[in-house]
Parts: structure tokens; sequence; C-alpha cells
């Protein structure tokens, strides 16, 4: 191999190297959806303990701390509690949104047909849980119905890592499509049924701001930090509007352009160019502060390889660690405290709430899956992507009722009773946990490692052959 092909081989000093090895060692762990599905998981257990420990009330007292952030009119009283649950939230509903437009412009979700069966999937994955829950809380607290609807894309997609090569990757792509669309239904459930009444001036404010995130798209505007500017006035008027704030960050992801200012087909040419620039000004003899002209093409090259990557792609890359690593694990601590201590076990598990919560994930979650992907290709509408059979069907159905994050935000918006938000959040766990087990129990006993099912070959047209 050529000095020129190692990686490194352009820096003078070995420190440089290990440093820039050490970076792509710590990228691979963060960039790992087991990584981070394992780091909230410890989270929330960490939250489990503190909560039953001395240190709850100390804990309680810091969320309920006032935060004040504005600058004039433009205002936002709220605690350290929602703090997290509204402003951090909405850092994750930008990542969401981010993989949702990603998805419909190059993946899964461009090409209708071949993303119906997932999505169609999701909708009976959304809506055989709702039912199960509203038949067991009939003259109930009905409002948590849409608490088991959603499956946790970090947490489910690290279950299923840990089967290996039992799962096809068509089977993969499957459940991500399905998971994916699962977020839209969930985002859509909040929009609709668990904002507060509307405030019309700070709604007209917000629509103004969605108008101004379209007016820098359609302006061709490639910097991220406009953007992100008219989004955080954008966050604080939906705040006040009574819309839940978190979706402001989906709305911004759908302004960000997913195209780049730089003609991608004309680059190389471009490159080789300024790379014989460079050659033409360095001069060897004098300290690098002293070769200007080298210098600056050096910085103006930079800059325009800067904008090669879409400000979509670019936000992606700012914000994805900071929200596996930082927010999902800070709104699982905040948010899967369950304070058992005096608490009477006996209502908990008599609560029709934990019964339809824990039973619409780990029953109905699969029934709805499952159900509609058979229906679907029994009726002809369509069939399984190639490399996919239905034991691995019914392993994503099981999977399916993974669920944490939308189902501890929307637990957080439909009750008001603690005792019923406490019974909601035992049951998401215990689901999560029961899905997780009898997926995997399901997988290592139905699936063999490597193997891939069959397709009957297509009949020949003419004579049989004897």
């Amino acid at each position: 191999m050529s000095s020129v092909s190692r990686p490194g081989a352009i820096f003078d000093e070995p420190a440089v190297v290990r440093r820039l090895e050490r970076r792509s060692a710590l990228a691979a762990v963060t960039g790992s959806s087991t990584v981070a599905a394992a780091v909230m998981v410890a989270a929330a257990l960490l939250a489990l303990v503190v909560a039953n420990t001395p240190l709850y009330e100390g804990v309680e007292h810091v969320l309920g701390l006032p935060l004040i952030v504005g600058v004039g009119r433009l205002e936002v009283s709220l605690t350290v509690e929602q703090f997290v649950n509204d402003f951090l939230m909405a850092v994750f509903f930008l990542l969401v949104g981010i993989e949702l437009k990603y998805e419909t412009t190059v993946g899964q979700l461009r090409r209708p047909r071949q993303a119906a069966l997932p999505m169609l999937a999701a909708v009976g994955g959304v809506c055989m849980p709702a039912l199960i829950y509203l038949v067991l809380n009939l003259g109930g607290e009905a409002r948590g119905w849409a608490v088991p609807i959603a499956t946790d894309i970090a947490f489910a997609l690290g279950v299923v890592s840990l089967l290996g090569d039992r799962i096809s990757p068509a089977t993969k792509v499957f459940f991500q499509t399905l998971a994916i669309a699962d977020d839209i239904l969930a985002i859509v459930v909040i929009a609709l049924f668990y904002g507060q009444v509307p405030q019309l001036g700070w709604c007209l404010a917000s629509l103004a701001l969605v108008g101004v995130l379209a007016a820098l798209n359609r302006a061709r505007v490639y910097s991220v930090a406009p953007y992100v500017a008219v989004g955080l006035v954008l966050w604080a008027c939906m705040f006040n509007s009574g819309i839940h704030a978190t979706l402001a960050g989906v709305i911004l992801a759908f302004a960000l352009p997913s195209r780049s200012d730089v003609r991608l087909s004309e680059l190389g040419g471009w490159l080789e160019r300024r790379a014989h620039d460079l050659d033409d000004t360095y001069d060897d003899e004098h300290h690098v502060l002293g070769q200007h002209d080298f210098t600056e093409g050096a910085w103006r090259t930079e800059r325009v390889m800067h904008h090669v990557t879409p400000p979509l792609q670019r936000m992606e890359r700012y914000v994805s660690v900071f929200v596996n690593f930082l927010v999902l694990p800070l709104f699982a601590f905040v948010n899967a405290e369950l304070h058992l201590v005096g608490e009477n076990f006996g209502a908990l598990l008599a609560s029709p709430v934990a019964h339809g919560v824990y039973l619409g994930a780990v029953v109905g979650k699969p029934l709805g899956i499952i159900g509609v992907t058979w229906l679907l290709v029994r009726l002809g509408f369509a069939r399984l992507p190639r490399g996919m059979n239905w034991p691995q069907v019914v392993t994503v159905g099981i999977m399916g009722g993974v669920g944490f994050t939308m189902s501890i935000l929307i637990t957080g918006l439909a009750f008001s009773s603690p005792e019923d938000a406490i019974a909601a959040k035992c049951a998401i766990l215990l689901g999560s946990v029961s899905s997780a087990l009898l997926g995997i129990l399901f997988a290592r006993l139905a699936l063999r490692a490597g193997e891939r099912p069959e397709r009957p070959s297509r009949r020949r047209r003419g004579r049989p052959r004897n």
C-alpha cells in the first residue's frame, strides 16, 4: 500500500494519526444503535433506583426549579422537567424529522409501492393496541389510548441487532420502515389529540415562522444557522400556542435543504485544479504562517468541501450524538422515575390502565402488524420482500411491542392522575422487556442463523421437460 493511501499519511505527527484513530473508534461506538439503546436503558434503571432512595426528594426539587428563557415579550417560563420534555425532546424530534425526510427523499418511503406493506402494517400496529386499551378501559381513563401505539426505533433495532444473521437485511429494512411510519403516526396523534387549547395569536406567529423557513428553503439558503435561529423562535411560539412544542423539531427538519449547492459532477475536476494551484504556491522553505497564498487557497477549498454536504445531513451530524447520548438518557432518567415506596402494588397490578398498556403493546402490536401483513399478502395487494419469510414477520410483530420514548412522552400528556401515570409507566417498562425477550426467544427457536427463505421458481411456459 502506498503512503498516499494510508490513513493519516499526510500528517507529520504520529500523535495526530493516533488522535484520528481514536476519534474513528469513538465514532463507531457513538454510531451504534445498540450502544445508544443500552445507555438509555441504564439511565432508566438509574432513575428507578434513585426514585426509591432518599435522593428522590432532591431530584424532584431540581426538576421543579423554574427556568425563564426569552427576549422581551417572547418569553418562555418552564421548569427543568419541562425543559427536558419540551425543549430537549424537540431536538430529538428534529432527528426523527431528519430521518423521515431522508427516507422520503432517497430511502424506502420514496417508493410508495415498496413502502406500502410496512407502512400499512404500522397502521395495524397502531390501531390494534389502541383498540385493546379502549376495550379494557371502557368508562375509565380512555385518554391513554395512544400510550401503547409507538415502537421505539432505538430500542427495537438494538434488540434486533442481537439476533445477528437470523434476521435478513430485507427484514431489517422492513422493520425500520415500519418503525418510521409508526413515528409519523405517533407525531400526528400527539399533534391532534394531546395539545392544549390553541392560542390564536401564537398559532398565527408559528404559521408565519413556518412560512419563513419555507422561504429560506426556496431561496436556497444552505447555511444551517438561519434555520436554527428561526427554529428556536418557532419552538417558543409553539410552546405558548398550546400546540405541542416538540413538533417544531419536525417542521425544522423538513425545512432544511436536502441538496448540495455544489455541482458534484464537476467537483473532481475542480479539486484537481485546486491541487495544482496549491502545489504551485507551496514553498518548502517557509513556515506555514508565511505561506499566505497557500493557506488562503486551502481555506477556500475547505469552505467549498463544507458545502458539499447538504444542510440536512450536516444537522444530523451535529445533533445525533447529542440526542442519543444526552437527550434520550436524560429524558429516560427524568420520566422513568417510579416512586414505588408506599405504593399499593395490588392496585397497580389491578389497574385497567396497566392492563391496557401492557396487553396493547405485547398482544396488540403483534396482532396488528402480523394480521395486516398477512391480509395484504393474502389479498394479493403486496408480497413479502425477497429474503423475508413468515417467521421473520412474526419476529418483527413481537419486537414492535418494544416502546419507550414516545410511550413515556404520551403518558405525561395523557394522564393527570399520578396513580394512572405510574401504572402506565410500569406497564410500558414491563411490556418493552416482555416484547424484547419474547422476540429474541421466538427468533432463536424459529429462525436459524444464516437461513434464507426459498422462493418458488417461476413456471416455464411451453412443454414440460421429461
